[in-house]
């Protein structure tokens, strides 16, 4: 799962720490969803783990998007309802305008989402 954390026209992108083939790579906050939860409830918990958030998904962006043979993005449209994103699992955080957002290496799998994104950041 993928969270868009939009706020102020800005999107969050966050720098990969590990595994070192996609060190350095830029992505969406997320993670993998856990058995029993629900894909929202995978967001919210992710990027607690990792931003020290608390998040509430707005909106499902686009369909599934293939990242292998075993796994698939979904990804959400969020806002931040608590705290200020901190990078403890990730090298960098930047907030993104429109005409920043292919300022940064995004790594494959997330490549194809961020066009999609584009009208909510107008």
């Amino acid at each position: 799962m993928g969270a868009a954390i939009i706020r102020n026209g800005r999107l969050l992108a966050a720098q990969r720490a590990e595994p070192p083939h996609m060190a350095g790579g830029w992505e969406l906050p997320g993670g993998k969803v856990d058995p029993g939860e629900s894909d929202e409830d995978a967001l919210v918990r992710e990027c607690h783990e990792e931003l020290a958030v608390k998040i509430r998904p707005v909106r499902r962006v686009g369909g599934d998007w293939r990242l292998s043979d075993r796994a698939l993005l979904r990804v959400w449209t969020a806002e931040i309802v608590e705290g200020e994103p901190q990078a403890l699992e990730h090298l960098a955080l930047r907030w993104l305008t429109i005409d920043e957002l292919y300022d940064v290496a995004w790594l494959p799998g997330d490549r194809p989402v961020i066009p999609e994104l584009e009208p909510d950041l107008r």
